[in-house]
Formats: C-alpha cells, sequence, structure tokens
C-alpha cells in the first residue's frame, strides 16, 4: 500500500535514532571511564618509575650505562607493572565516574529516559573485556619474568659488560631414565655443561655405569649429546668395577635429558612464563604431584589473573551508583574492601595450590569465581532498585 511507505520510513529512521542515542551514551560513558583510567595507569607507573628509578641509580652511574640500555632496562619491566597497575586502576577509575554521574544525578536521568542499569554498565563489560586480553597478553610470558630479567639486567649493568649467567653445582635426577647428574656448571644459552658426572640404575636401584666428562654440550637439533674427555665405567651390583674406559669424544642421542630439562628441577615457577610452565611439566611428568603442584597451580593462575579486571567491574560498577550522597563513600569503602579481600583470599588460594592444599584449578580460579559471583548480586541488587544488607551492631 502507498500510505505504508512513509509508516515504514518513520520505524526505520526511528530505529537509527534510537541507535545513536545508544552509541553517544556508550561514547559519554567510556569519556567518563577513559580519562581517570589513563590519569591512574600513567600515574602508577611514573610513580613506580620514581621509585625505581631513585633506588637502582648508584648501580646505572657505577656501570656508566647507555640511554638506549636504560629504556631496555625499563621496557622488560613495563609489562609487569601495567599487570599489577590495570586493576587498581579499573577500580578507581569506575568509582570516581560513576560516583561523579550520581552527584550530578546523571545515573537517574539515564534510567529516566528508559535504560536500565544493565545497559549503562555494558560499555564497562567491553572495555573489561578488553583489558583481560591486554593483561592476558602481557601475563602470559613478559610480566612473569620481568623479575629474573631485572636481576640479570642490574647485573650486567654493575658490572659494565653482559653476564651469561651459569647453574652451579645442580643436581638431577632422571626418574624414567634411572639416571643422575651432578653438573659442576650449567651454561643454558650455550647449551655447554663443564665437570659431569652421571650414575645409570637398574629398575632395582643397583648402579651399573658411571660416566665422568670434562665437558659437554648440547646439539637440540637432533637432540645430542657430545661428550669431550670421557670415562665410563661398568660396575656390577654389588659395586666392583668391570670396566673402565677413556674416550676423548662420545655422543649419546638415545637420552632423554636436555640442558633446559636438567636445569628446570630448580625453577622457579613464580618467574615462567606459560611456555616454560608447559615445558616443565611435559619434561618432569615423572615428579611427584607436590612436586609439580606449584607449577600446575602457576599454569592456571597465569590465565585466572587477567579476569581480575573483568571482576573489578562487576564489584565497583554496582556501588559506584549512589542515588543519596550519604551513601556515596560507604559504597566507595565497600567496593575498596572487596577488592581488598579479593587480592588476599587469591593470595592465600595460591599458597595453598602450591602447597598442594588444594587442586590447581581451584587456587587459581575459586577466588574469581565467588568474587564475580558477588559482583553478580550486587548488580541484580542495583538493577532491581533493592538495598543491600546493611549490618548493624547489637544494642
Amino acid at each position: 500500500m502507498p500510505g505504508e511507505y512513509p509508516q515504514n520510513l518513520y520505524f526505520i529512521s526511528s530505529l537509527l535514532l534510537s541507535f545513536r542515542c545508544m552509541l553517544l551514551l556508550d561514547q559519554y560513558i567510556l569519556k567518563k571511564f577513559a580519562v581517570p583510567f589513563i590519569y591512574c595507569i600513567v600515574g602508577f607507573i611514573a610513580i613506580w618509575l620514581v621509585w625505581n628509578l631513585s633506588t637502582n641509580l648508584p648501580d646505572f652511574v657505577q656501570g656508566h650505562i647507555t640511554f638506549g640500555a636504560l629504556i631496555h632496562f625499563y621496557a622488560t619491566q613495563i609489562p609487569n607493572v601495567i599487570v599489577q597497575s590495570i586493576p587498581v586502576g579499573t577500580l578507581l577509575a569506575i568509582l570516581y565516574s560513576m560516583t561523579q554521574m550520581s552527584r550530578s544525578n546523571e545515573i537517574i536521568s539515564i534510567l529516566c529516559s528508559g535504560r536500565s542499569l544493565y545497559r549503562i554498565f555494558v560499555p564497562f563489560f567491553l572495555v573489561g573485556l578488553f583489558l583481560v586480553i591486554v593483561s592476558g597478553y602481557f601475563n602470559y610470558q613478559k610480566a612473569p619474568q620481568a623479575e629474573a630479567l631485572k636481576n640479570q639486567l642490574i647485573d650486567e649493568m654493575k658490572n659494565g659488560k653482559k653476564i651469561n649467567k651459569l647453574i652451579q653445582n645442580h643436581l638431577f635426577r632422571n626418574r624414567l631414565g634411572n639416571r643422575t647428574w651432578y653438573v659442576q656448571s650449567l651454561d643454558l644459552k650455550n647449551q655447554l655443561a663443564h665437570q659431569v658426572q652421571i650414575i645409570q640404575q637398574d629398575p632395582t636401584g643397583n648402579i651399573v655405569e658411571k660416566w665422568y666428562i670434562t665437558d659437554a654440550s648440547f646439539n637440540p637439533t637432533n637432540h645430542t649429546w657430545t661428550f669431550v674427555q670421557m670415562h665410563h665405567v661398568l660396575v656390577d651390583p654389588i659395586g666392583n668395577i668391570l670396566t673402565f674406559d677413556f674416550s676423548e669424544q662420545c655422543q649419546i642421542d638415545d637420552w632423554s635429558e636436555s640442558p633446559w630439562r636438567i636445569a628446570s628441577s630448580s625453577m622457579n615457577p613464580d618467574l615462567l612464563g606459560v611456555p616454560e610452565l608447559k615445558m616443565y611439566l611435559q619434561n618432569n611428568s615423572d615428579f611427584p604431584k607436590a612436586r609439580l603442584a606449584p607449577f600446575f597451580t602457576h599454569l592456571d593462575y597465569r590465565w585466572a589473573l587477567p579476569w581480575t579486571c573483568f571482576i573489578v567491574i562487576l564489584l565497583s560498577a554496582p556501588l559506584g551508583v549512589i542515588y543519596s550522597r550519604r551513601s556515596i563513600l560507604s559504597g566507595v569503602a565497600l567496593a575498596v574492601g572487596l577488592f581488598a579481600a579479593m587480592l588476599f583470599s587469591s593470595n592465600l588460594f595460591l599458597a595453598l595450590g602450591k602447597g598442594y592444599r588444594c587442586p590447581a584449578w581451584i587456587a587459581a580460579w575459586g577466588p574469581n569465581i565467588v568474587f564475580a559471583a558477588i559482583g553478580i548480586y550486587l548488580i541484580w541488587i542495583k538493577a532491581t532498585g533493592r538495598e543491600l544488607l546493611k549490618f548493624r551492631w547489637p544494642k
């Protein structure tokens, strides 16, 4: 019908206008959040830079470092600072922006225009997912390795030259191959070992072979060990020497050990990224579960930690919506208290997981699940117009 076209055009134009208003609302809310958030992140990084520079300045002066080396040093440390700053910056930015909008009655005006509280929080949720991706990218490998790189780079700056740190006097037990390695010095970077002693046992625990090696090198391409100046001893089950051979050079290609695996038994899971943790668990699957628990826990924690950014939004967004000026302080105090409780419980569960007191996934994800449920409950309370439960001291 000809009369339907003007009505259809009116309907389409109304939808487009409504969609544009929604976009303008999202842009306005994001702008309110972005400005204090950027200030918080930049402020945290600036404060950390000033503190760290004042602490390490004597070492930098002693090593006569160049400006490029200084930039490289702080570039390796910034990812860890960003991962730690994003949750706090998100909390403060949301509380500031939402309380400001509440005090100026903007939240009430938006609600009166037909928008629900859920719709107001949509931009925050999208920002939270974006921050999870950013934090996850840095926490995958760069942030955990920052502390180890920090100590190495500071030592290099103090000495004025690059230092290839060696692992000294290291003992490694290959339970699957029944071999025990003692290495006086191990160079992971160059795949070299010096003064190596290897003991081979049979399945019953009796020593059957021994190797005394001056220098050893490993070829990761074909997974081959090359031993230089090697003494090889065969013994019987009661310890009597059967043969004693000497070789200037010998190659072995059927052993599962590599320099990284030999050194991995002394590695700190706090300083390993996701690839290193997976490699450790793959190469040392024969270790006792209690010994592997810290590595399983940190592997799950690498994925759980970035979601703290999203959970902070669930907790702080509803508590930032205030309908009366008297309750501003209580809402902010409750949000900060919940954030502190989440950090405390996260460290507590992480310690329990590393101590093999609870499964790794519970240690990593348990606090996230609990406080995410609390945040969803707070959003539901605010969106439905209910009051939070109030604690009163008994009279």
